[in-house]
């Protein structure tokens, strides 16, 4: 037998590296009740993480202008100088950090940003401490750079948000990095100055640990909610610490995949290092785009967050209005994360039991057409997560749906 024959009969054989890694469960999800909506059933589809809203005019006349200059070749490795002093001064207005150039970096979307971190720094069997709910993608990028993800529960009560003492407790020799996210993916739950302080103490204490926090949403905070970034806080912690954003959620770019981050210039280099030899830099013309995004007018953030608000309150409201499900109201980003502790062990009109979260929301797309996300994809169970970034006619409609469908559990 040949070689080439032995691997043929031997099959594919993945990497040791992803065996435990699937595709992600909102994208499985996803394709399911995309699937269903062309078989002509009418399912509503609350999974998607991006916003409804278009893409600024202005942002979209600066990349065609881009075009017309001849802007389509290859930038700088992690950024053009253009836009990483859009981003500089960015850091400074809205934040008030200072990064030079040479303390940013670019790459095609956040989750490169993540990946470019973690391959730069860590070793097999480092721990990255991670509080749950969590946006599914963190642990599965720290397994595939060899690391250990440290999952730490934060429930509810403790409005989704980690304490002082469970990341005392968490810490080890081998912790390399706290990942904090605020406005949170999936729960919404943000991280105001008091509730960032003790942590940032915690990690004062112990130097070997480094903080990466990621602020994608950032402008998207309601009730009078003061965003604020660790680094602004404790100025100290500047020097070990990777703060995290990007264009996706607030100027509706989900599609352009500009992600950024500011952090020490000995980082940003190794990252660079990662970024060189997976996809070089950025889109040119996505970056041109992203330094009008960034400088150009803002105003309109304000009437989008109002709009994310009025949607927000009215999910929270139907949703605590259904016998069985609770939901905490979040500070921020378009995500709701209800508690569905009531429904189970209910039976479903087919005589199925509901067992847990993922088969209640099997339940509600099955029979109620409308797709939604268990929390046990995010790390923490038995809740879901809607997303709000449809249409008022499209949560309304579903939100009656799900009303009916609990109202048939036995």
């Amino acid at each position: 037998m040949t070689v080439a024959s032995k691997i043929e009969e031997a099959g594919f054989q993945p990497a040791s590296r992803i065996a435990a890694i699937g595709v992600s469960k909102i994208l499985q999800i996803g394709a399911r009740a995309s699937a269903m909506k062309k078989d002509g059933l009418p399912v509503i589809i609350l999974g998607a993480g991006e916003p409804d809203f278009d893409t600024p005019d202005n942002v979209k006349e600066a990349a065609k202008a881009a075009i017309d200059r001849g802007e389509t070749k290859y930038t700088a490795l992690d950024g053009t100088p253009d836009l990483k002093k859009a981003i500089a001064e960015k850091f400074r207005r809205e934040n008030n950090v200072d990064y030079a150039l040479d303390e940013i970096t670019v790459a095609t979307g956040a989750k490169q940003i993540l990946f470019n971190a973690f391959m730069a720094t860590i070793n097999p069997g480092d721990e990255v401490i991670i509080p749950t709910p969590y946006w599914t993608s963190y642990s599965d990028i720290v397994e595939i750079c060899g690391g250990v993800p440290v999952l730490i529960p934060c429930d509810a009560e403790a409005g989704f948000r980690l304490k002082a003492d469970q990341l005392e407790k968490a810490i080890t020799p081998k912790t390399r990095w706290v990942l904090l996210n605020s406005p949170s993916n999936p729960s919404g739950a943000a991280y105001s100055e008091a509730d960032y302080r003790p942590l940032l103490d915690v990690l004062l204490r112990h130097p070997h640990v480094w903080l990466m926090v990621d602020d994608m949403y950032e402008h998207i905070v309601y009730d009078g909610f003061q965003f604020v970034t660790p680094v602004a806080i404790e100025p100290r912690l500047k020097s070990r610490t990777l703060t995290i954003n990007g264009v996706s959620k607030a100027y509706a770019m989900t599609g352009w995949r500009i992600g950024y981050a500011g952090g020490p210039k000995a980082l940003i280099k190794a990252m660079a290092v990662i970024q060189s030899q997976a996809t070089s830099c950025p889109s040119s013309v996505s970056q041109a785009a992203s330094v009008e995004a960034l400088n150009g007018p803002q105003d309109f953030l304000k009437d989008r967050q109002a709009s994310f608000k009025h949607r927000r309150d009215l999910v929270v409201s139907a949703l605590n209005a259904i016998p069985g499900l609770a939901c905490r109201t979040p500070e921020g980003a378009f995500y709701t994360f209800s508690g569905c502790a009531g429904v189970i062990g209910k039976t479903t009109p087919k005589g199925k039991r509901i067992e847990a979260d993922s088969d209640f929301t099997d339940y509600l797309l099955e029979d109620a057409h409308v797709a939604v996300v268990p929390g046990s994809a995010f790390g923490l169970s038995p809740f879901f997560r809607i997303s709000y970034a449809t249409s008022e006619a499209e949560l309304t409609e579903a939100l009656k749906r799900i009303a009916d469908a609990c109202a048939k559990l036995a």
